[in-house]
């Protein structure tokens, strides 16, 4: 008998939408053709399955308003959406073009954004390229310069960690003016795919569904978008929008780890009965359900508040965050003690979402990174008198 769960914050009509999207996932990327394309193709993703889920549902634009070209739907319908997505390791570029890119470019580009997010919703991949060779996720730590100026720029350095760049038609890069420093002189520049000087280079990472590529610049030409030197506000927000949405993805992954966990605990029989019934399977179980619940909530409560505008979703994106990054950690890690030896085999499925789980935990920042940031907040208001 399969887990069921009870879904306290979703409307009748969003249980609809993401049983749909379940459906569609379960149709079409089954674990079959993930390791498919994990294991041939050099992009990393599967084109077929991109078109149907941009172009015939309408996933890559439904979080981008009427206006640009989207469906007109919020961060919650998105947040569906990659979770079902982080459900099945669906091999598209959904996280990196709809919540991460698409995002940014919102929050930057102000009255040009259509310009760029009409494209990205009909399914033209986007990915944004901001980390260095550091690894520090703070864009405010990026060193690489536009040089140039109006319609002549020129970018020449290279980006890390970059999802999804071999699917991406635009690759939204963020540099700093000549001579700036911090969050001073940021600009967000858009570079084709095809753009000479381009490289791109796909290192080995842990995640093999997901994989992150490191982009090289070479007097590559590229476009301003919104104003120059002014994109720090904008980049910010729109990553914490694209952390929150990193976690509801989190989320579908560690839900299916739970009911992976679960199922097998009811149908592996040990000593005549099922290893479920015993007090040590038992606790496992119990402790991947308080992580799952815990992170569902964190997740759900930084997703609202961004759609509600509130002025510290910021900060709810670090709570989730700093508390599904290790949680989908621990419960990958359970459920592969809980299917025993087969669930270290290459042939089951446990590592993937292993693998996934480290990945997302270090994605955007890890833990630490985002108590620091919401320990600096707390000693702010303190000695602002405002705690």
């Amino acid at each position: 008998m399969p887990l069921e769960l009870a879904e306290f914050n979703l409307s009748e009509e969003r249980l609809e939408f993401r049983d749909t999207l379940r459906r569609f996932f379960e149709a079409n990327a089954p674990i079959t053709e993930v390791r498919r394309v994990m294991e041939g193709d050099a992009s990393g993703h599967d084109p077929g399955l991109w078109r149907l889920a941009s172009e015939e549902l309408g996933l890559a634009g439904i979080a981008i308003s009427e206006d640009d070209g989207g469906q007109g739907f919020g961060l919650k319908e998105l947040g569906i959406a990659l979770g079902e997505a982080g459900r099945s390791l669906a091999p598209i570029p959904l996280f990196a073009s709809a919540g991460l890119a698409a995002r940014v470019v919102q929050h930057v580009a102000g009255d040009g954004a259509s310009e760029w997010l009409a494209p990205i919703a009909v399914g033209r991949a986007a990915t944004l390229a901001w980390v260095e060779a550091s690894g520090g996720w703070d864009p405010g730590a990026v060193s690489l310069e536009m040089q140039g100026s109006g319609d002549d720029v020129r970018l020449s350095g290279a980006k890390h960690f970059v999802l999804d760049a071999g699917a991406a038609e635009t690759l939204f890069v963020v540099a700093r003016m000549p001579g700036s420093v911090g969050d001073e002189g940021l600009s967000l520049l858009a570079v084709s795919g095809d753009a000479s000087g381009l490289v791109r280079e796909r290192p080995e990472c842990v995640d093999l569904t997901r994989p992150v590529w490191t982009l090289r610049f070479d007097d590559t030409p590229a476009r301003v978008v919104g104003a120059p030197g002014a994109a720090a506000a904008g980049l910010r927000r729109g990553l914490d929008e694209a952390t929150a949405l990193l976690c509801a993805e989190m989320e579908g992954g560690m839900r299916k780890v739970l009911e992976t966990a679960v199922d097998y605990a009811a149908e592996r029989f040990q000593f005549s009965r099922p290893i479920g019934s015993f007090q040590a399977i038992k606790h496992k179980c119990a402790d991947l359900l308080i992580d799952y619940e815990g992170s569902r909530t964190a997740s759900d409560g930084a997703i609202v508040a961004h759609d509600d505008g509130d002025p510290e979703a910021g900060l709810l994106s670090s709570v989730a965050k700093s508390h599904l990054g290790p949680a989908y950690v621990r419960m990958a890690t359970e459920s592969g003690q809980i299917q025993g030896g087969v669930g270290y085999t290459w042939e089951y499925d446990a590592h993937l979402y292993f693998r996934r789980a480290l990945a997302s935990k270090a994605l955007l920042g890890d833990a630490s990174s985002h108590r620091d940031r919401l320990a600096r907040d707390v000693a702010s208001r303190l000695e602002s008198g405002e705690a």
